[in-house]
């Protein structure tokens, strides 16, 4: 059997060229890790989603804020919060928060830790990608 060979090629905005070839062994996790490892270095272009933030549900515009504000690290709710506030200029409730990431949590998109006063969250990014779309 033929080692099997990947190779992604990414062109930055600023005309950066990013290569990564993986050969041998290849299965959909392995190319998931690679893929996150290009994007976190920057480069995979974002894809600009054509509804508006107007249309969007507030779940949807904290998956997206959680998404942007908090790529790697532990958050809390109350850090999520204010964040919400100041990007949307628009109030939250912590409990709604709260419910929010929990959610988000049930359906994998992050990780939980810590007790139910101290409560913290993460985004698993392997399973980001695995799954369809996260709907409210």
């Amino acid at each position: 059997m033929h080692a099997r060979r990947v190779k992604i090629e990414v062109t930055g905005g600023e005309g950066n060229k990013l290569t990564v070839i993986f050969q041998g062994k290849i299965n959909r996790s392995k190319v998931l890790q690679v893929l996150d490892f290009v994007e976190l270095l920057g480069g995979m272009p974002v894809v600009q989603e054509k509804k508006t933030l107007s249309d969007l549900s507030k779940f949807d515009k904290l998956r997206n804020l959680v998404e942007r504000k908090f790529p790697v690290g532990w958050f809390t709710s109350q850090e999520v919060m204010i964040a919400y506030e100041d990007a949307f200029s628009e109030p939250i409730g912590l409990s709604t928060v709260s419910t929010y990431l929990s959610r988000l949590a049930s359906r994998g998109f992050l990780s939980r830790g810590g007790s139910l006063v101290e409560r913290k969250y993460k985004i698993r990014r392997a399973i980001q990608r695995e799954r369809s779309p996260i709907e409210p």
